[in-house]
């Protein structure tokens, strides 16, 4: 975790720069700061900074991870990462059900976009519980 909240924090640190030098860009060539894009660099930076400090945060209180160490050998990092589907069309229908809400929020079709929200919910909910859920068929049986 020690690398992955050096490099938001570096990120943020560059965002933060890069906001107050478009700020002031765009105020001198224009005459008016540009708020639309002072504002998402502003946002970009807060969002990355979270980052950083939550993996800063969980840095401190668990172990070195062989990524962090420089003596480390490539072995120790060797073994099971965790557990990652085979097969699922859970991430699919997040995607569509995402998609249906993003479109009635471009066309303000509150209809739609209600639909979408309730589409993604139960997408996120088949996604979360897909393994949870009674008994599941298998290629053994």
């Amino acid at each position: 975790m020690k690398t992955e909240w050096k490099l938001f924090l570096i990120i943020a640190g560059f965002l933060l720069f890069a906001t107050f030098l478009y700020g002031g860009w765009t105020a001198a060539d224009a005459g008016r700061v540009e708020w639309v894009g002072t504002v998402g660099l502003l946002l970009s930076f807060l969002l990355c900074a979270m980052c950083g400090g939550f993996f800063w945060f969980v840095s401190r209180r668990i172990d070195l991870r062989p990524e962090d160490r420089p003596d480390a050998e490539i072995a120790e990092g060797a073994g099971e990462v965790g557990f990652f589907s085979p097969g699922s069309y859970w991430p699919f229908g997040l995607a569509l059900s995402a998609s249906i809400a993003g479109l009635g929020l471009v066309f303000w079709q509150f209809w739609l976009l209600g639909v979408g929200l309730v589409a993604v919910v139960f997408a996120a909910c088949g996604l979360l519980f897909e393994y949870y859920s009674g008994t599941r068929r298998t290629a053994e049986h």
